[in-house]
């Protein structure tokens, strides 16, 4: 159904009924009643993108995942995802996600995004400390909220206190009686990897302990099994492991297996991320809750805000993440190779075990 339609049945011009349905004041409201019903009765809609081109609006919000074209399967990029698209929906945004590998590329879809006003902000996610994505959207003067803290600040940002919760990981497996805790992280240059070892590094000199062995690299499971397998054939094999995210740690457990150890008796081992098979690993993994959910509606809160004008220089958020104990740690070996027995709590059982429990 077209505006013509409409300006032919009513006798009226075109220009008359597209700015009585645009709500202009210098239409009689008696032609507006008019031509809203005569709209209502053949049951015109009117054209999004014409409309948004005329209000040099997109309505859109863009996100562009740091992973190759076609890979999307990080579990913490799709609960985002998740969590956002029907918080943007209710305000009547559309979501547009691409991916792209860090550097050159991720920054030439970011410039394709904006200079082709296909959207009208930006959500940022896994932020460097030092953030060319940053620059480049604060040059372009668009709204945007990063998820994760950068170095220079002074930006619209939600993030989780990675330093926070590893102290307390380091701390639970110190309380076991760990010495030697090995750290498997991501590249340094990323804001969580940088928080994340800070505070396994910070938990280890409160106590009073050497650093243990670390190994860096991309947070997935290939990586996890590779640098664990390097750490567990050192000179001096750690007790426990401590991931920072749950794709490393599952590659862990896979390493230990091989190496024919058992997680959480002969090499405990923690993760991050609370990833949905971090439940069900053949020993469920222990992990730390984000709350991605919490936190994407935090964002989105922060977005709707400056597309109304606000201004996101002060708008941070630090939230924290949640202990989920399971299996994959417990206490230290003694010398002879025994781990002192312990009891397993409901929290730490998987869910097949708890429903096992209650039939």
């Amino acid at each position: 159904m077209s505006l013509s339609q409409i300006a032919t049945s009513l006798g009226l011009s075109v220009t008359t009924v597209s700015r009585a349905l645009g709500g202009y004041s210098d239409v009689a409201e008696t032609t507006r009643k008019r031509v809203i019903g005569e709209a209502e009765r053949i049951g015109y809609r009117p054209n999004a993108v014409a409309r948004r081109l005329r209000g040099g609006r997109s309505d859109a919000v863009g996100i562009v995942l740091p992973t190759g074209p076609g890979q999307l399967g990080e579990p913490f990029f799709l609960r985002l995802i998740a969590a956002i698209g029907p918080r943007l929906a209710e305000a009547g945004l559309d979501l547009i996600v691409s991916s792209a590998r860090s550097g050159s590329e991720e920054l030439a879809l970011y410039r394709q995004f904006v200079e082709n006003r296909r959207v009208d902000a930006m959500i940022v996610a896994r932020t460097r400390l030092d953030d060319d994505r940053i620059a480049y959207l604060r040059h372009a003067r668009l709204p945007f909220v990063t998820h994760g803290r950068t170095r220079a600040g002074g930006h619209a940002s939600v993030d989780i206190d990675g330093t926070r919760a590893f102290r307390e990981a380091t701390q639970r497996l110190v309380g076991f009686g760990h010495c030697r805790i090995g750290f498997i992280g991501a590249p340094l240059d990323y804001s969580f990897g940088f928080f994340r070892e800070a505070g396994w590094r910070a938990a280890l000199a409160e106590a009073g302990l050497p650093h243990g062995p670390t190994r860096f690299a991309e947070p997935n499971e290939e990586n996890g099994h590779r640098l664990a397998h390097e750490l567990l054939a050192g000179p001096e094999r750690p007790t426990a492991l401590l991931c920072a995210t749950d794709r490393l740690a599952i590659g862990a457990l896979h390493a230990l297996g091989d190496a024919g150890l058992r997680p959480g008796y002969d090499v405990s081992v923690i993760g991050y991320d609370n990833s949905p098979v971090s439940n069900y690993a053949a020993t469920p993994l222990t992990s730390y809750d984000p709350d991605i959910e919490g936190a994407a509606g935090r964002m989105l809160d922060m977005l709707l805000a400056q597309l109304a004008g606000q201004e996101g220089a002060g708008m941070n958020e630090l939230r924290g993440a949640t202990l989920v104990p399971r299996r994959s740690d417990g206490p230290v070996p003694n010398p002879s190779g025994q781990t002192k027995s312990r009891t397993i709590s409901r929290e730490e059982k998987s869910d097949d075990e708890r429903l096992h429990d209650t039939a």
